[in-house]
């Protein structure tokens, strides 16, 4: 078969056949219903053994549009006299041999869980988007009905930090060009998903001390991980009652906004530490401080253990 492409003058006139259009429309929108869970349920109980569709509903179901209409639809739901529990699915189903699309239901296996959903992807058969879940004791004269509704998604919008969507759906992301960040609007924030800094290195300068080596932290998704360096004590002798700068400096984007941050740390002779790193609400941001120490010789070690906290 040679190439081809449509809508187009040289493909049929620019006439498409159904199978045609689902090509291209399956991609147009996500399958399922337009809305979000905070929505009124699509599907309900009905009286006696059917269920109800709420009225003004809208989804795509491989780019084919479908509405509920402007009144209830109401289902029936066979009678179960199997003498086990039957769980059915309320699916909204493509039907390649008329292409319409219709809410029905679909029958499970008593005894079983709700039945397996049937999505032919090829030029015939059907393509089911749940809607429903329905249980339906045996000998019951009534249903169940659980929530179930698959909603469309919404795409990843390209933005900067400073130019948002500010009206954005509930589940929107955006991606960040400039931070390089993606987050998702909860509706009531745009909560981050996504970062990652890269390795930092926040090895600085101190009286007294030296590092072997650098001193690195990353920052994924709203988290800070630390690796502290070695550090050698330069100076003099540092009396247990005596606090002291080590030579690490954390940048303010990956400070703690209020909570300082404990680091135990181990001492030449096997002896314990502690250090803090100072959150940003002190007078001190970023900066960390050996705090509690025993006396620490010239040329004595202290090895601060890691840490991680979130910034995000």
């Amino acid at each position: 078969m040679a190439q081809d492409s449509w809508p187009s003058p040289a493909h049929n006139a620019r006439a498409i056949t159904d199978t045609e259009y689902e090509k291209i429309a399956a991609r147009f929108s996500g399958d399922g219903v337009y809305g979000t869970p905070d929505d009124t349920p699509v599907v309900t109980a009905g009286a006696g053994l059917t269920v109800d569709v709420r009225a003004g509903v809208y989804a795509s179901v491989r780019g084919h549009a479908w509405t509920s209409g402007t009144s209830t639809v109401n289902l029936p739901v066979p009678a179960n006299t199997s003498g086990s529990t039957r769980v059915d699915r309320v699916v909204l189903r493509l039907d390649r041999a008329a292409w319409t699309v219709r809410a029905v239901v679909k029958l499970g296996t008593p005894g079983s869980g709700a039945p397996t959903l049937t999505q032919d992807v090829g030029d015939t058969g059907v393509y089911e988007v749940p809607v429903g879940i329905v249980t339906t004791a045996s000998a019951g004269n009534s249903v169940t009905v659980a929530r179930g509704e698959q909603y469309v998604g919404t795409r990843i919008r390209a933005c900067t930090s400073a130019t948002r969507n500010p009206t954005p759906a509930l589940g929107e992301l955006c991606f960040e060009t400039d931070t390089r960040r993606v987050r998702v609007w909860t509706g009531t924030a745009w909560n981050l998903v996504f970062d990652d800094s890269g390795q930092v290195v926040v090895t600085s300068s101190a009286s007294g001390w030296k590092s072997s080596g650098d001193s690195v932290l990353q920052k994924r998704n709203g988290v800070v991980y630390l690796r502290t360096a070695l550090f050698q004590r330069t100076g003099a002798t540092l009396a247990g009652e005596t606090e002291s700068r080590l030579p690490i400096t954390i940048p303010a984007a990956y400070v703690h906004p209020n909570r300082d941050q404990n680091l135990i740390c181990y001492t030449t002779g096997l002896q314990v530490s502690r250090a803090v790193i100072y959150s940003a609400a002190t007078d001190k941001p970023g900066q960390v401080w050996l705090v509690n120490h025993p006396s620490i010789e010239k040329d004595d070690y202290v090895i601060p253990g890691g840490s991680s906290w979130v910034v995000d």
